[in-house]
């Protein structure tokens, strides 16, 4: 039986995207999986898919009434919690001077702040109850190098790595283990919002756009959800058992540090 069957994940912005593949990644192990989503109808849509196991509730990451409501719930339904994936995330697109507060906010609220809050209820819950737990935060490529255009994406991505280092370090001595996965041009819904808006900041055509990520790929194709999904799988393993406070580069080749 996989090590997984039976134990209680939880994934923010599980509906859609990378955080969709890491749910029928977990699902697919045998574990109990509960979606956390800003969009509860495709949420429940992807738990009715998947049936039994699979399970769904609203919440804003932004918001920590939201965030403790939906974390309670599933602590009462499952019995508690093993494993976090704070993977939900957002990206606008614009030059640096002509970005707003309200770009900024909107990527720092759910980006940094969204894993502050939700890792750190979900820490609370580990120390309650002595549970030696898992947590794997989506951080990006752009989180281990400016991003022209996404410097405001970037620098929330940059915290999501300092904060998944100073929290591992603090929670290693009690064995809680703490990680971040960095992904690169990734083909998800996400990806295809950024293309059109680069390619109307660049003069180029969202194809020509895509064809630069291909390019910049050592691997030479784009990147699709289960690649990373694969990852996090990894780092919540016991296979990854003395890995903690590491951003692992699931980009193709393009990061190699």
């Amino acid at each position: 039986m996989s090590e997984f069957a039976g134990k209680s994940v939880v994934v923010t912005g599980g509906a859609s995207g990378i955080g969709s593949a890491i749910v029928r990644e977990f699902h697919s192990a045998g574990a109990e999986v509960t979606i956390l989503d800003l969009d509860p109808a495709r949420a429940a849509d992807l738990a009715a898919d998947l049936g039994a196991r699979a399970h769904s509730a609203p919440v804003d990451v932004r918001d920590r009434a939201s965030l403790q409501a939906a974390i309670d719930g599933v602590i009462a339904a499952r019995g508690g919690i093993d494993i976090l994936c704070a993977n939900a995330g957002v990206s606008t697109m614009q030059k640096s001077v002509d970005l707003t507060d309200e770009d900024w906010d909107f990527n720092m609220d759910i980006n940094a702040k969204g894993v502050f809050i939700t890792n750190q209820i979900v820490v609370r819950h580990f120390l309650a109850t002595g549970k030696k737990g898992v947590i794997v935060n989506t951080a990006s490529l752009a989180g281990k190098v400016g991003a022209p255009l996404l410097a405001h994406y970037s620098a929330s991505k940059f915290a999501v790595l300092g904060w998944t280092q100073g929290l591992a370090r603090e929670l290693a001595p009690v064995g809680i283990r703490v990680n971040a996965v960095c992904p690169g041009f990734v083909r998800t819904g996400m990806q295809e919002r950024e293309i059109i808006w680069e390619g109307q900041l660049r003069g180029m055509t969202p194809e020509a756009v895509r064809a630069e990520y291909v390019s910049l790929t050592p691997m030479g194709r784009i990147e699709e959800p289960e690649d990373v999904a694969v990852v996090v799988k990894f780092l919540a393993s016991d296979g990854a058992r003395f890995m903690t406070g590491q951003g692992i580069n699931v980009t193709g080749g393009i990061r190699m540090d």
